[in-house]
């Protein structure tokens, strides 16, 4: 005990109060996060029931398609280029064309592309700069492929990249890719028939897989297999829980906000109209899909952003700690940053679900989250120094804490075993459903407290990525 009586009467009131606190924050939120994962099994059905093998063939024959420009933002991705860009060509679709973007590379990126693909060079004044960019240098054309432009210009960032790509796309859809992603075959089908099924579909945002433990030919995944660190294979759960659960519910309810910047298809002049993506965030991805709401609720013009659950990108994922932890730094001080700048909507009855459900609950179990669940720790021990700790209430929060973060898990991953199946191998599967256990064992607690850092280093890192390495996805073996 501390102190005089007094004292430690206000410490247990404290503690009834922060005790209740706790409870409460955690109720609320494992039930809305247990409704969206309903949701997205729900809609993971559906669009399998909807969009068969057989619909996408006749898609292919028919004139229910709309012609799609892939961008594809590239800095100093000599290891990966080549064998992306012979994925994005290899994708069946009537009518598409690949827009690489070396945004200053300082490698071999270009040059790598000039050998792969018979480039050369075309006049520049073929580009029109409808959103202001860092200068485009040369554009080059390939010899081999007609729908190929591959454009070197000056660094400007990832946005930068884009706009310039999008000044020079000249078909209605706009798919942006991340350089170091591979695309399934029927990527572009898929998310195109979407739009040509509703008019009023603006944005369609697909699944982000790992990439890791796959052997890759010919720009394509011959096998998946789960990798061999633990640190990639917890990130496999992660997307699993991300994707076809959370973003599938949000998009039930007509309130997604992210769509990966790994994989995105938007109609070209809906960008255009909000001016193109911000060149002063590093969550661009979600800071445009906040800004197209904003633009057509404010227009009052029917509008939807969808969401497909059906594998349709892959991308490598960090396979060492320290790049894991500069990226989610960065994702972490870019949602606030987006949640900031769009702060008007927060409970602002004007903007509907977004801003009575989904903005509110962005702010508090994914902006805040970070900071409540290590003031949480910091609260557990100090009732155990002051003897105020309810032994029996800590085991049963706990115990329930974990159990329903490892279900939430496995209906994730039951999702992807039963339905995607894109891990073919029983022992695969079976390992899958062990990593629900498995990451509540200090991999959970380690992403939360750089999260928390990240929280205070928004000023001091403002604009950075840090250095993302990779060990490229190339032809490469299966384990």
């Amino acid at each position: 005990m501390f102190g005089s009586g007094l004292e430690n009467d206000v410490l247990r009131v404290l503690y009834v109060i922060f005790q209740y606190f706790f409870i409460f924050y955690f109720l609320i939120g494992g039930a809305l996060y247990a409704i969206f994962n309903y949701l997205g099994l729900y809609q993971t059905i559906l669009y399998g029931r909807r969009y068969s093998e057989f619909t996408l063939r006749n898609t292919l024959q028919s004139q229910l398609y709309v012609p799609i420009s892939i961008l594809v933002p590239a800095y100093n991705e000599e290891l990966t280029i080549v064998s992306s860009i012979q994925s994005f060509l290899s994708l069946h679709h009537p009518a598409f064309e690949v827009i690489v973007v070396s945004d200053g590379s300082k490698d071999s990126t270009v040059e790598k592309l000039e050998n792969a693909y018979q480039l050369f060079n075309t006049p520049v004044f073929l580009y029109h700069e409808q959103i202001p960019t860092q200068r485009v240098n040369r554009i080059l054309r390939s010899h081999q492929h007609q729908n190929l432009i591959v454009l070197d210009k000056e660094n400007g960032g990832k946005s930068d990249a884009v706009n310039a790509a999008l000044n020079m796309a000249r078909y209605p859809l706009i798919c942006v890719v991340d350089a170091d992603s591979l695309l399934d075959i029927e990527a572009l089908l898929r998310a195109s028939r979407l739009f040509a099924d509703d008019p009023t579909v603006i944005a369609v945002g697909g699944t982000i897989r790992p990439l890791n433990g796959a052997r890759v030919e010919d720009g394509q995944i011959r096998e998946l297999h789960l990798p061999e660190t633990w640190i990639e294979r917890l990130q496999i759960l992660e997307y699993c829980r991300a994707f076809l659960s959370g973003r599938a519910g949000w998009a039930s309810i007509g309130a997604l906000l992210i769509i990966s910047g790994a994989f995105g298809v938007f109609k070209r002049q809906a960008i255009l109209e909000v001016g193109g993506y911000a060149t002063n965030t590093v969550t661009e991805d979600m800071e445009l899909v906040v800004r197209l709401h904003k633009y057509f609720m404010q227009q009052e013009r029917p509008y939807q952003i969808v969401f497909t659950p059906d594998p349709m990108c892959w991308t490598e994922v960090p396979s060492d700690w320290a790049t894991l932890a500069r990226q989610r730094n960065r994702w972490h001080r870019g949602l606030i940053e987006t949640l900031w700048t769009h702060r008007d909507m927060l409970l602002n009855p004007r903007y509907g679900r977004l801003g009575l459900l989904a903005v509110p609950y962005f702010w508090l179990y994914e902006a805040f989250s970070p900071v409540i669940e290590v003031f949480g720790y910091g609260f557990f021990l100090l009732s155990i120094v002051s003897g105020m700790l309810d032994a029996e209430f800590a085991a049963w929060f706990l115990f329930l804490a974990v159990l329903f973060g490892v279900v939430i898990s496995q209906m994730s991953t039951l999702i992807e075993g039963l339905l995607v199946r894109r891990y073919e191998r029983l022992q695969d599967r079976l390992a899958l459903l062990m990593l629900g256990f498995v990451e509540f064992a200090g991999y959970r607690q380690w992403l939360v407290w750089e999260r928390f850092r990240a929280t205070f280093q928004i000023k001091r890192k403002q604009g950075q990525w840090g250095v993302m390495r990779r060990k490229g996805i190339g032809n490469t073996p299966a384990p």
